[in-house]
């Protein structure tokens, strides 16, 4: 197995697999309706909503630096605001996650092996670790939504 994808496994694993540190993010989000995505039960904190919209970015800056481009979110593109609440607003949330998220694992195996060394343009490092660091951000921020689910009674 190539090392780009044992890569992509793992973004796949973390995303809707059999994760090794528990549920994955599609199982996590699985259950969580619009009011309870949109809940800021924590002050100052982001909601489930707000975590879902900032991984999609995540997944698509990744895309935009594996095509050679130097990109830092404003703050607007790091956390898109949720404008509209309703149930279809959610869903169309989630598919836009699961889409951004498919784009990277397909542009992941596909890439050639010798990517991984090469620095991310505009960083100090490696496309490796970036790459490595994109499923644990899944993971990360799948912790902090099953909190706010806990929190929420969900």
């Amino acid at each position: 197995m190539s090392e780009t994808t044992r890569i992509a496994d793992e973004l796949q694993l973390a995303f809707d697999g059999e994760a090794w540190h528990g549920p994955a993010l599609l199982e996590i989000l699985a259950d969580v309706n619009a009011p309870t995505a949109a809940a800021h039960p924590i002050a100052n904190g982001h909601s489930i909503w707000e975590l879902v919209l900032h991984i999609a970015a995540w997944e698509k800056i990744l895309l935009r630096r594996m095509a050679g481009e130097s990109f830092m979110p404003r703050d607007e593109e790091n956390f898109p605001p949720v404008l509209d609440h309703s149930e279809g607003a959610w869903a169309e949330a989630v598919v836009h996650l699961k889409k951004a998220h498919e784009d990277l694992t397909q542009i992941v195996r596909n890439v050639p092996e010798a990517k991984l060394n090469e620095i991310v343009p505009g960083k100090n490092y490696d496309f490796y670790f970036m790459l490595r660091g994109g499923s644990q951000h899944i993971a990360y921020h799948g912790g902090q939504i099953s909190l706010l689910k806990k929190i929420a009674g969900n």
